[in-house]
């Protein structure tokens, strides 16, 4: 078989070095890895693996995995990624496979899963797990009411500030807009999700995987 080479961006050592270990018996060679967010693309680019492996769980924002997908996925659109995360909310599954994820394995899975996932990523597969599978047909069925798929992309950043318990004129700083703007955008996003007391909008942050309770 040929060799595999994977890239690991995970921001715990030992997640690395346990993952380097249980791939290389099966014939998943790790070339390199990156523990901060920051790094994630810039490793990429500078080491080229066949897949990379990627957690959600990066910076203060709790699911800054998602962001480098896409900027990693700009950069370089034939990228296979594989989100191996604790972090398995089923709205932010959905999220990672409609920004280009190819494989979604919880970390309570068998890790032999996972390799399993990367040699089918690497002959140009995409992979669902069963009760991954099942789950977005749920939602499908359903309908999402996250906030991920009914505001838009600021407005998630906001809501995530506003979840975390920041005021308007503090997210205005952090974002560099005006007060005006963030008390503005902050009505919009109470009233598209029909929630106004600040302790029900970190409930339903906490409960969609917006931010860690």
């Amino acid at each position: 078989m040929t060799a595999i080479n994977v890239m690991i961006a995970d921001d715990h050592p030992l997640i690395v070095e346990g993952l380097s270990s249980m791939l290389a018996r099966h014939g998943l060679h790790v070339v390199g890895s990156a523990c901060e967010v920051d790094a994630v693309v810039d490793t990429f680019a500078a080491i080229k693996p066949d897949i990379l492996v990627l957690d959600l769980r990066f910076g203060d924002g709790g699911i800054g995995g998602l962001d480098v997908l896409v900027d990693l996925i700009a950069r370089f659109p034939q990228a296979r990624v594989a989100i191996y995360t604790q972090f398995d909310q089923d709205t932010v599954v959905r999220e990672a496979y409609k920004r280009g994820a190819k494989a979604f394995i919880p970390k309570s899975a068998d890790p032999n899963e996972l390799a399993k996932a990367l040699i089918k990523i690497h002959q140009g597969d995409t992979v669902f797990l069963p009760e991954i599978a099942s789950r977005l047909a749920m939602l499908s069925v359903h309908g999402d009411q996250s906030p991920l798929a009914r505001l838009q992309p600021r407005e998630v950043e906001v809501f995530k500030l506003m979840a975390q318990g920041l005021t308007n004129v503090e997210i205005a700083e952090r974002m560099n807009l005006s007060p005006k703007t963030i008390s503005t955008t902050s009505q919009s996003i109470k009233d598209h999700l029909g929630v106004h007391r600040a302790a029900d909008i970190t409930l339903l942050a906490v409960k969609c995987g917006l931010i860690e309770p």
